[in-house]
């Protein structure tokens, strides 16, 4: 049984509705003043929570130009990872106001931290919730110092296998985490849809005991639509202002206008699950009306035969159903019976 997780007093889980966290990660492009307003307009998106990411290029990195420091292919092709990280970081500095006007605005704010120092600003911060992210999934000391922290935490498996997530899961354990929530990531940027692999979502909840969903990389909604509708309770996206405003993320994240749309979709995607049943809908029950039944299509006096020239099988469905059309053929009215009358066995005599 998977239990369900709570992150301030909202219920986390497949029965519940879906979690949706609005990554503003680097994207404020170094001004406090964009990272405000990233905030308010991820809380008018109608998602449940905003996360960033907490660390410096000195706890991320060093400054350092030698093989393996400088960054080749892909979006982020020729910069140094320590010029890379001082663009992109969030400054410990900012943490509180940022903190605060989430409070203001009512809207569960929490972080993805780096290393001990960032740890420790969130917990000073009352952080209701720890992000792990897929690259530190392999930091045990870290997340053994998260769970020590006693709060939810959440943690992406991106590039993780099996024995490095079972790694993890069980150093969280070990270290006090009771409720553990497992994102199903491909740590490329963008990702490529086809490799997306959202199948893996549900063996991931089971396989180890926990709730489970998508950290989504890939461009647009369907990878995070779908990942509901295969049993994901969790969906993380990266947002901004405008992609046109650029920034370290910009390129794979999602504009306001977007993003409110993901948050619909994935919430009716879970809405339209439901349950197996082959029971009439509520919504349905206005329809039946239009069913075909069987009707009298020409004037029959009593006596006459019922033959297929005037008893049809027709709309609207006030009538006997169309399966007792066999039985109903070559008997004789009762009574006169009118065209557009809805045939009913009391008008039929009995053999």
């Amino acid at each position: 049984m998977k239990r369900d997780v709570e992150i301030n007093g909202r219920k986390i889980g497949p029965s519940h509705p879906p979690y949706i966290i609005c990554e503003i990660s680097g994207n404020h492009n170094g001004q406090l003043d964009r990272a405000l307003r990233l905030l308010e307009a991820a809380a008018a998106t109608g998602a449940d929570a905003i996360k960033m990411q907490s660390y410096t290029p000195d706890t991320i990195t060093i400054d350092h130009d030698g093989p393996g420091f400088t960054i080749e292919g892909g979006l982020w092709d020729g910069r140094r990872l320590y010029e890379l990280y001082g663009e992109a970081q969030t400054p410990f500095e900012w943490h509180e106001p940022l903190f605060l006007r989430a409070r203001d605005l009512g809207v569960t704010l929490f972080s993805t931290p780096f290393d001990d120092t960032a740890v420790d600003l969130l917990a000073g911060l009352d952080a209701p919730a720890y992000k792990i992210a897929s690259f530190e999934i392999v930091d045990l000391a870290l997340i053994a110092k998260v769970a020590q922290q006693g709060r939810p935490m959440i943690i992406s498996t991106g590039m993780g296998n099996l024995a490095e997530i079972e790694a993890a899961v069980s150093t969280a354990r070990t270290n006090g985490c009771s409720e553990l929530i497992l994102l199903h990531c491909i740590s490329s940027y963008p990702a490529p849809i086809e490799q997306a692999n959202l199948a893996t979502i549900r063996h991931l909840g089971d396989a180890f005991g926990c709730v489970s969903g998508l950290s989504d990389h890939t461009m647009g909604s369907a990878a995070a639509v779908t990942s509901i509708a295969l049993g994901g309770s969790v969906v993380e996206k990266h947002f901004t202002l405008a992609r046109s405003d650029g920034g370290p993320d910009a390129a794979f994240s999602m504009e306001p206008d977007e993003f409110k749309a993901l948050v619909e979709d994935c919430k009716n995607a879970h809405a339209a699950i439901g349950a197996v049943t082959y029971e009439r809908a509520p919504a349905e029950k206005g329809s039946v009306v239009f069913r075909r039944s069987l009707y009298a299509v020409v004037d029959i006096k009593a006596g006459e035969l019922l033959t297929s020239t005037n008893v049809r099988s027709i709309r609207p469905g006030f009538g006997l159903s169309p399966a007792a059309l066999p039985e109903v053929m070559g008997r004789r009215a009762r009574q006169d019976i009118a065209r557009g009358t809805p045939l009913a066995r009391n008008l039929i005599q009995e053999d």
